[in-house]
């Protein structure tokens, strides 16, 4: 090419040519085409998912419900033949896999309209299916009827469900769109749209949600500060071509929309793309956190699964004058067999994790496998480190300087292993029991009186079959509510309701043996439980039961000590 200056002055290029009016080519740059072209040719070829998939596990695992009419089955020796295919066919296929005589069912969009490949109680293969969805596209409904073919009523088992990306973190542009329209337009409840996302993908999947657009402006703050190791401000707009500053380094009132900002990720190098998903991810985990601690995450209708439940009260809140709806307060009894993971999965997954390491508490002699999680990152730039903590009966997250200052050291594997198989033998012979209450009937007229901190809406279901939708109410807040509509009952408060209330800087009234409020109160620099009311006669009864005492500003205030304050808030409430 070749450059000139046009009529305006502005610089211009053109393709260079020689005497003869031929074009000029570069020597250099079709002998590095040439080099190319001959490596690219003695490459082998990349096979597709699908015959990729078949050539691994042989034709005689897998069924194959798709479109094809012709397909190439390997052979043994290494050849392949050629294999015509009809509609018969894909029947044929469907029921070997619903018989389970073959084990593994691939279906494509073609395959999976109106048929059902769920684990019916009427197929002799009653498994669990595991979806895997390896292919979602940009079409949310077709996502959502694949999805569908594998979750259906009348069936043994719920399916579940695994969207597949490889490590390249712009492929969550992808599976993000797909979170965000099976949000909006509903997914699976029994094979109906009639919910939100059922938990089918985790919040900060969402790429477009209010959590992820607020930290995307954050992460633009940062990146102007200078405080992102992924890129620099001159760098990104050179490399993306958004232009984040205005005169004077300002940044611009008209920012870049999240869907663009996504799409023109997808144009820098993979490096460079997961180091900046990382921060990026870090900020939007850290607001999904936050929300869920505080109660505000909507994550749609939760479903609790448990072995039996049983009313034990039910109290009328309202009843509409028009309709005759009703709204009540149930009190459930639930009750669910402890299934602790086994020691061949956790092994698994110390094949896979991320700086795995087997660790042992000093103090309660329990153990845990340690590997790294994504990192906080907090609106400042200070990047959270954090670790996930998987143990036979749950996963928890802790902050990596935490550990360093707790009990958790590491611990050899044997070791390890004998402990692990000893909690879960232990756990696996208990039984968790717990009271909920659980706001139900219609709830829309009564929504603004429920508790304001917790509103999230639960399903559960026991392995009867019986099912209760509504919200789930504090013990705390229970009195309050009842008093709000009137309804005369006697509820008695257990002291883990009161600490639990109490730890959450929650207020809550007792009124037997004598009239108190219980609250948590900020005394020279330290969180103390406080009882307040109407307490001389009792200040010497309550000391008596382990409370102490202390006049400020010439008033005697009574305290309840942390060591041993469930055994007051006990002794307290057995005398009501």
């Amino acid at each position: 090419m070749q450059t000139f200056m046009d009529d305006t002055g502005k610089e211009r290029s053109t393709p260079m040519l020689d005497e003869d009016g031929r074009p000029v080519h570069n020597q250099i740059a079709l002998e590095s085409r040439a080099r190319l072209i001959e490596q690219l040719c003695a490459m082998p070829p990349i096979k597709p998912a699908l015959d990729g998939l078949i050539e691994h596990y042989g034709p005689e695992r897998i069924a194959e419900v798709t479109g094809r009419t012709k397909r190439l089955v390997p052979q043994s020796d290494g050849s392949q033949t050629l294999e015509s295919r009809s509609k018969r066919t894909n029947r044929s296929e469907t029921e070997q896999f619903m018989d389970g005589r073959k084990r593994i069912l691939i279906f494509s969009d073609a395959g999976g309209t109106g048929r059902s490949y769920h684990a019916s109680l009427d197929a002799r293969s009653q498994q669990r299916r595991v979806h895997f969805l390896l292919e979602p596209g940009w079409r949310a409904d077709r996502a959502i009827q694949g999805l569908g073919r594998t979750h259906r009523t009348h069936q043994a088992a719920t399916p579940l469900f695994r969207p597949v990306t490889t490590d390249c973190k712009g492929e969550l542009r992808f599976t993000s769109t797909i979170a965000r329209r099976l949000d909006s337009l509903g997914a699976l409840t029994r094979g109906q749209r009639q919910t939100g996302g059922q938990n089918l993908f985790d919040p900060a999947d969402n790429l477009e949600s209010e959590y992820a657009k607020a930290a995307l402006v954050t992460w633009f703050h940062l990146l102007i500060s200078g405080k992102l190791a992924s890129t620099t401000l001159v760098d990104f707009e050179s490399r993306s071509g958004l232009k984040l500053t205005g005169e004077g380094g300002v940044l611009v009132e008209d920012l870049p929309p999240i869907q663009r900002w996504l799409n023109r990720i997808l144009a820098l190098p993979i490096g460079m793309q997961n180091a900046i998903f990382d921060e990026f991810l870090g900020l939007v985990e850290a607001r999904v956190a936050a929300a869920r601690e505080a109660g505000t995450l909507d994550v749609g209708v939760e479903t609790v699964q448990v072995d039996a439940a049983n009313v034990e009260d039910d109290h009328i809140l309202r009843t509409d004058e028009r309709t005759g709806a009703t709204s009540h307060l149930l009190t459930l009894s639930l009750s669910s067999k402890v299934k602790p993971m086994p020691l061949t999965r956790v092994l698994a997954m110390r094949e896979w994790a991320t700086n795995p390491q087997f660790m042992l508490n000093a103090k309660s002699k329990r153990v845990a496998l340690a590997e790294d999680a994504r990192s906080f990152m907090e609106d400042d730039g200070t990047v959270l480190r954090r670790v996930v903590l998987t143990r036979p009966t749950r996963r928890q997250y802790r902050l990596l300087a935490d550990m360093e200052e707790s009990a958790w050291q590491p611990c050899s594997k044997d070791k390890f292993i004998r402990l692990w198989e000893a909690e879960a033998e232990d756990a696996a012979c208990q039984t968790r029991t717990e009271t909920v209450y659980l706001a139900t009937g219609l709830l829309l007229l009564i929504w603004s009186s429920l508790p304001k901190d917790r509103l999230a809406v639960h399903r559960i279901v026991d392995g009867a079959g019986q099912s209760w939708l509504g919200r789930i109410v504090d013990d705390a807040d229970v009195p309050g509510l009842l008093k709000t509509f009137g309804v005369e009952a006697e509820l008695k408060l257990t002291p883990e309701a009161i600490l639990s209330a109490v730890q959450k800087g929650k207020p809550i009234r007792v009124e037997r043996p004598f009239p108190m409020t219980i609250k948590r109160s900020l005394v020279a620099g330290e969180q103390r439980i406080e009882i307040c009311g109407e307490i001389g006669a009792q200040v010497e009864w309550l000391k008596s039961l382990g409370c102490f005492t202390e006049i400020i500003q010439y008033k005697t205030r009574v305290f309840v000590p942390a060591k041993g304050s469930y055994e007051i808030f006990s002794r307290l409430l057995s005398l009501s």
